[in-house]
């Protein structure tokens, strides 16, 4: 009986280790996060918001050609 629990236990930190590892986070990282801003800047104005977003949204654009890594072949 205690046998199965630590084996029980041993697979559900295994599991739990595996979801950890699937987060969203990286697939996340290269958003800019423009929309969330606009929403908080202009949380009742639609076309206020809309002007924003394409103006962060542009400037993340420009910042990202501006840094990105420059490899031999790419």
């Amino acid at each position: 009986m205690l046998k199965k629990v630590f084996l029980a236990a041993a697979a559900s930190l295994v599991l739990a280790g595996a979801t950890m590892t699937m987060s969203p986070a990286p697939a996340m990282a290269c958003h800019s996060g423009c929309h969330k801003a606009a929403k908080a800047m202009y949380p009742h104005d639609r076309k206020a918001r809309h002007a924003y977003v394409k103006h962060c949204k542009a400037k993340h654009k420009a910042w990202k050609k501006a840094h990105r890594k420059h490899h031999l072949f790419g």
